[in-house]
């Protein structure tokens, strides 16, 4: 249950297959496999060991993915960082983390410099990937990964820990997802987890080594890496990595290289529409795409369909992954289903006893089995709460029909996601609430054309103040990344409350703008 152990079994079975195709560069199996041996040479002689944790900050690229096999390989615990975040953001989860080393691309320095890592205590050691673009403003000494990796040829044995499965109930990635209490929340996924979800994803996508597997999805969220990347070095497959995305890379990459298996949010699939109405690229290639991340239309899987992308429904979340999926004749003949519970995981819909519900009956979604994160980072209570008797409660309302297809209800968390990222409504309220000007604050979701979601913010202003919208949402624009932004400010001069002082959102979203 070692992801370094499965691309080193495939370098040993099929050495030239290749493993990995990036802007033109293609690596086989024991290329890749001894790339990322140089990354665990290098880890291992900077002094980190098994238990530390190592941070990345990277585009979707090679580096990414040799760093996490190498940190797999030592027992280091990877912690992906969203590199859309702002820098108070990214501050408090290395704080939070304490990263022994940051690993980052060139073109980021802009986010770090402020958080003057170089001066922390504990100390953490800076690695950039890439040369810098313009005069460096990272004050301290910044490792050059390339380099450092290249000065050593990956050989066994060396010294530190060798190659082999590890306790697969150690922590492997921690992975942030923003928290109800308006903090962000570190996932501990376990070796046991990526391979059971390894064992979902191959019968979901019925992959095989034949599979070209197009990542667009960053590797920083559950869908990139653990749903399509490292499900396809398991098995055997060819990974087509795209730095960002583009829809008439994607479009035009599906054609020539003859991406079998592909998955994205429904963002994604909305531009690709629109970009496939003005240029004419084959699609017959594709066997399996998967749409996730967000509520999905029936009209939007009626399209997709009709244009050419087989598209099957999954559903979950960064603490279980894949949790509930559909087929793409459920999908399109069950409008509103998010599936059923995926192979290795058993799902409920249960009220707030803990009593599963009766078919149609509305309840809590929650789960158990080898897919469950094993904690939430350095934060006991909100582990507790969440895993209760060994079922981990997702926050998520829906019920079931009589054919176990699952429906989902609402989010019961608030929760809303806007471009395939998740987005809390506490923690932009926090935001907001810091404002000199502000009294208080509610953010409901509203639908969006191309976004799905967006956030709209109910502002009570100070007595005797008046902000305006503009000088709110440029409040935000420093403190919050853009997709958490809300794009909409409405103020009002009371909200709706329950007899406990608890807003009344559903209302919030029928008020009308008023003056402040």
């Amino acid at each position: 249950m070692n992801t370094a152990w499965w691309v080193k079994r495939q370098s040993e079975l099929n050495p030239q297959k290749k493993a990995l195709i990036f802007e033109g560069e293609v690596l086989t199996y024991a290329q890749l496999h001894k790339r990322a041996c140089r990354a665990a040479c290098w880890l291992n002689d900077l002094g980190l060991k098994k238990g530390d944790r190592l941070a990345l900050l990277l585009d979707n690229c090679p580096e990414f993915i040799s760093l996490y096999l190498a940190a797999s390989r030592l027992g280091l615990i990877c912690v992906p960082l969203n590199y859309r975040l702002t820098p108070p953001e990214l501050d408090y989860i290395l704080r939070h983390s304490r990263p022994v080393l940051l690993v980052f691309a060139a073109g980021f320095e802009d986010r770090l410099a402020p958080l003057k890592l170089n001066r922390t205590r504990p100390p953490m050691l800076l690695s950039r990937v890439g040369a810098p673009e313009k005069e460096d403003e990272l004050k301290g000494e910044v490792l050059d990964f390339q380099a450092g990796a290249l000065s050593f040829q990956g050989c066994q044995p060396f010294s530190g820990l060798s190659l082999g499965p590890s306790d697969p109930d150690e922590p492997q990635v921690i992975m942030y997802t923003s928290g109800t209490t308006g903090r962000p929340k570190g996932a501990v996924l376990t070796h046991r987890k990526t391979f059971f979800n390894c064992l979902n994803a191959e019968i979901f996508f019925n992959m095989s080594a034949d599979d070209l597997m197009l990542v667009i999805l960053p590797l920083f969220h559950s869908g990139g890496l653990f749903i399509q990347a490292t499900p396809t070095l398991y098995r055997g497959g060819t990974l087509l990595l795209h730095r960002r995305f583009d829809p008439q890379k994607t479009l035009s990459d599906i054609e020539s290289h003859q991406v079998s298996k592909f998955l994205a949010v429904p963002t994604v699939y909305r531009a690709l529409l629109k970009q496939k109405r003005k240029t004419d690229f084959s699609l017959k290639s594709l066997k399996v795409c998967a749409i996730g991340g967000e509520q999905v239309t029936h009209e939007l899987l009626q399209a997709c369909s009709k244009a050419g992308f087989p598209v099957r429904q999954v559903m979950g979340q960064t603490e279980t992954s894949i949790l509930l999926w559909a087929s793409e004749e459920d999908s399109l003949a069950r409008p509103g289903t998010q599936g059923r519970p995926v192979f290795h995981a058993e799902v409920r819909v249960v009220d707030k006893t803990g009593r599963q519900v009766a078919p149609g009956e509305v309840g809590e979604i929650v789960a158990r089995g080898p897919v469950l994160m094993k904690e939430y980072w350095q934060e006991p209570e909100e582990t507790e709460k969440t895993i209760r008797d060994g079922w981990l409660h997702t926050g998520d309302l829906a019920r079931v029909d009589n054919g176990g297809y699952f429906y989902l209800v609402d989010r019961a968390r608030d929760m809303y996601i806007s471009g395939g990222e998740n987005v809390y409504p506490a923690e932009v309220e926090k935001v907001l609430r810091s404002h000199p000007q502000v009294r208080d604050a509610a953010v409901v979701a509203v639908p969006h054309e191309l976004w799905g979601q967006v956030g709209e913010a109910h502002v009570i202003a100070e007595k005797g103040l008046s902000p305006s919208a503009e000088d709110l949402l440029a409040w935000c624009s420093g403190r919050l990344a853009a997709y958490k932004k809300p794009r909409k400010i409405v103020f009002c001069s009371e909200f709706p409350c329950t007899p406990l002082g608890k807003v009344r959102k559903f209302l919030l979203r029928q008020t009308k703008e008023e003056a402040p």
